[in-house]
Parts: C-alpha cells; structure tokens; sequence
C-alpha cells in the first residue's frame, strides 16, 4: 500500500440527484469509502440534499469586464470547498447525453468567471477530476460509444480542461436500470423485463465492481492506489 503524508488531501464528491436512495447516491458513497480508504478526507456534497439552487441570478452572473467580482456568499461557500479540494468527484446520471439541470447549475454559478477561470494562472491548476455518469443504455447498445465521447469532450475539455485541471476522466456506468434499455437501428427505445432477485444482484455486484474500477483506475493514475 502506498504511504501518504501525515497532511490527507482532500476529495470533494458532488452528488446530482434528488433520491438518497438511489443508484447514483449508492455509487458515490462507495465511492467516498474507496477515497478514504486511499487516504483522503472527503467532503460530500449532495447538491439536492443541502439545497443548492442552480438557476442563474444577477449576483452570480460573470461580468466580463470584472474578474474580481464579489459573487453571492452561496457560490463563495462553495468555490471554498472546491478550492480546498485536491480531487473532484461528480456522481450523475446522465441526462440527454449530459449531466442533471443541478449540476450544470452548480458548474454555471460555481465555477466562474475569475474563479476557474479567465486568469493567466488558473485557480483551479493542478486538480484532478472524475465524472461518474450512470446510463440507463446497456452496454452494446450502440448509443453508448457515442454517449461517451459527447461526455469526454464536453466534460473534459469544455469544463474541466478549461478551467486548469491537470487530470479529468469520464467513468460511463451503463446498464443502470433495472430494466434493460437499447434503441434499435431504427431508433425505436426497446425496454426489457424488469431484472430480480439473483441475477439483480449479481447486476449491482457488477455495477459496484465497475464503479470501483473507474475510481481505482483515477487513483493509480496520480500514484496513490492501494
């Protein structure tokens, strides 16, 4: 096991869903337990449970002549948070090809003009990023090749990459729910019967499994991997 200083970095694990029940909050406690036990402390964030508002104000719209511009205390509490973060962790399900409303909102309030970014020397520098996106597609249907490089470049290059992150991966979790989807080559959303008992199990034990595999794989990318 790799040894880590006395000082433990820090992993800030945004939740985007509104059920603390669901596939997506499972895999980012998993995931929070996988980091900790890498040797971060970890700051969960669940976006709907502490209330974030994601809808644009005039408090927090960027002023392009102003990169010093005072935003509300809601946004600043947050940027706090992502600052004092070595590694960033968004837990999702994926939305038309995209992540949910509230954490684009969170991304569009938070990450700011003058703050992650717009300066010659990023705040941001040297992060690290993992988007983990749940897709209720399986794993041949043929939309998920194409799901994942929409979410790469969008992901990665539109946000984090821009923003200064020196490290951002995208971990696309198919077969999330609990009845099979696919589209056919005619476009037509083909859903399946539901999956129980055993071969459910043996489903989230796959799930987990894959999961793991993505957050283990961003770890052993920066050296630290148990």
């Amino acid at each position: 096991m790799t040894q880590h200083s006395s000082q433990a970095r820090t992993a800030l694990v945004v939740v985007a869903h509104h059920r603390t029940d669901s596939l997506t909050a499972h895999t980012a406690r998993r995931s929070a337990d996988r980091l900790e036990a890498a040797g971060y402390r970890v700051d969960l964030l669940d976006l709907h449970a502490e209330g974030f508002d994601p809808r644009m104000n005039a408090a927090d719209q960027p002023d392009w002549g102003d990169r010093e511009k005072a935003y509300s205390d809601e946004a600043h509490a947050h940027m706090r948070r992502v600052l004092d973060a070595d590694v960033v962790v968004a837990v999702f399900p994926v939305y038309w090809q995209s992540v949910p409303a509230i954490l684009k909102g969170w991304i569009d309030r938070v990450w700011n003009y003058g703050f992650a970014y717009g300066r010659s020397k990023p705040r941001l520098a040297g992060k690290r990023m993992l988007w983990l996106g749940m897709a209720g597609a399986t794993a041949d249907d043929p939309i998920t090749e194409g799901m994942r490089s929409h979410l790469e470049a969008g992901l990665n290059e539109g946000i984090a990459y821009y923003c200064g992150f020196a490290h951002s991966a995208v971990g696309l979790l198919t077969d999330a729910e609990d009845r099979p989807q696919r589209v056919d080559a005619a476009g037509n959303l083909l859903v399946g019967d539901a999956v129980t008992g055993a071969e459910r199990e043996a489903q989230y034990a796959d799930f987990d499994r894959r999961a793991r595999e993505f957050v283990e794989k961003f770890l052993a990318a920066e050296g630290v991997a148990a």
